[in-house]
């Protein structure tokens, strides 16, 4: 019987676009090797300081076991106010700890006309992640790596923020070869409306960023 995974997803439509939950199951269930069952809180735009003043995510922690909570920040607030991304982080990763889980940040890209600010959100990620033992998901610096070696894909949708499937792909395969690659031998391929060369090239931003 493969062994389940239970992932709660905390975050705005930079998680719920494109359903990456959802992808990142269906990559963990090919790769044959355990069981996805992923939950999403999400709210449009939401700060992950809305998201402890609703209190729903609490109720939530509580309620189910979890071995992974995944938090995503509102995507600029890390570079307009790193303090407080940083207080919001460790506020939820007491509760996530308390509740036995393991607390799982998810490092979000760069605008489309803003690609130096990525620096400033990797660091505020990779500090906070650092001080609180936390796993940090690189997905902002595969965005980065595969835009600079690929210039030809396109990862944001036409709003320049948001990600569209090959960005929100990315985003579940970054996801995959940090936390479950070390569980399965093979790249995992899932059904997905991408054509061959760019699904390989997002592996390779994937593969590479995780290792590094």
């Amino acid at each position: 019987m493969a062994n389940i995974t239970r992932v709660l997803f905390i975050g705005n439509s930079f998680t719920a676009r494109n359903d990456l939950p959802g992808l990142l199951a269906q990559l963990v269930h090919a790769g044959g090797k355990s069981k996805l069952e992923c939950e999403l809180i999400s709210a449009g735009g939401a700060s992950l300081r809305m998201h402890l003043n609703k209190g729903e995510a609490q109720t939530r922690l509580q309620a189910s076991r979890w071995d992974y909570v995944v938090l995503q920040e509102q995507s600029t607030l890390p570079v307009k106010n790193p303090k407080r991304t940083g207080e919001n982080i460790r506020e939820f990763d007491a509760i996530i700890k308390a509740a036995q889980a393991q607390t799982v940040l998810y490092m979000t890209w760069a605008r489309q006309n803003a690609p130096e600010t990525q620096a400033a959100l990797s660091e505020t990620y990779t500090e906070v992640g650092r001080e609180i033992g936390a796993t940090v998901v690189p997905v902002g610096l595969a965005w980065r790596d595969c835009l600079e070696s690929h210039p030809d894909i396109v990862l944001h949708d036409k709003d320049q923020s948001h990600p569209n499937l090959a960005g929100s792909y990315l985003a579940a395969y970054t996801f995959y070869a940090t936390l479950f690659i070390g569980r399965s031998k093979s790249i995992p391929n899932i059904d997905i409306d991408l054509d061959a060369e760019t699904v390989n090239a997002l592996h390779e931003a994937a593969l590479a960023t995780a290792r590094a």
